[in-house]
């Protein structure tokens, strides 16, 4: 068994990271370059608006402030640590940090509902992202029930995580210091992982591109016409 476990560990901690970037990266030039007008969000926004605003911006928010933490204690866990060495600002991040994946969920939630109940919404969701968006749901789950049950993630994100994921960086993986964390770690680790591979193949591909025309694509004019004889 504890054989087993720790070939389970290298497949998931050691190879699925690299086999998910090369996915990744191949997958999306693959698409960009053969299907480019496929990178879209596909929004139907404009179809309804307010089960929308309650799905995409709660989640968004949430996530991207999540997102924001975890990047922080990748780059620099030092100064986290450090920010943590006072029990009131630890107590203020690990809150905030539950908060932001709570409102995360609340919108991913939304999202769905509005994915199944609206009929022209749901055409343009395909298999895969159903599949992503299943992935997202245990993503923040898992990542609520270690704050909830396993705390101060923060700190041990610093002190553990980040070692770990700069082994991957530097080609060497360093499995030991995700060996002994708790099997919902794991699995919230590996559903990363997971998630890296799988978003040239759905909508969330659009992320890499969307804000980038902005920056020099012509301004865009809006004009509005109504017909003034009913006024």
């Amino acid at each position: 068994m504890t054989s087993f476990l720790s070939s389970l560990d290298l497949l998931l901690f050691a190879v699925l990271p690299y086999v998910a970037v090369v996915t990744f990266v191949t997958a999306a030039i693959a698409r960009y370059t053969c299907r480019p007008y496929s990178v879209t969000s596909l929004s139907a926004q404009f179809l309804e608006t307010k089960q929308h605003f309650w799905g995409s911006v709660p989640f968004h928010y949430g996530i991207m402030g999540v997102l924001t933490g975890h990047l922080v204690g990748f780059f620099i866990p030092k100064t986290l640590l450090l920010w943590n060495s006072h029990p009131i600002r630890l107590y203020v991040l690990e809150i905030t940090g539950f908060a932001l994946a709570t409102l995360a969920l609340f919108g991913m939630i939304n999202m769905i509902a509005r994915r199944i109940n609206d009929p022209k919404s749901r055409v343009v969701t395909s298999i895969t992202d159903w599949m992503l968006f299943t992935l997202i749901v245990i993503q923040i789950c898992t990542g609520i029930f270690t704050a909830l049950f396993h705390g101060w993630g923060s700190s041990w994100f610093a002190s553990s995580a980040s070692p770990y994921l700069w082994s991957l960086v530097k080609l060497s993986p360093d499995i030991s210091y995700i060996a002994p964390m708790p099997w919902m770690v794991k699995v919230h680790v590996a559903g990363a992982f997971l998630m890296i591979g799988i978003i040239p193949r759905t909508r969330l591909m659009h992320f890499l591109v969307a804000p980038i025309p902005y920056l020099w694509r012509k301004p865009q004019i809006v004009r509005w016409y109504a017909d003034r004889s009913k006024r």
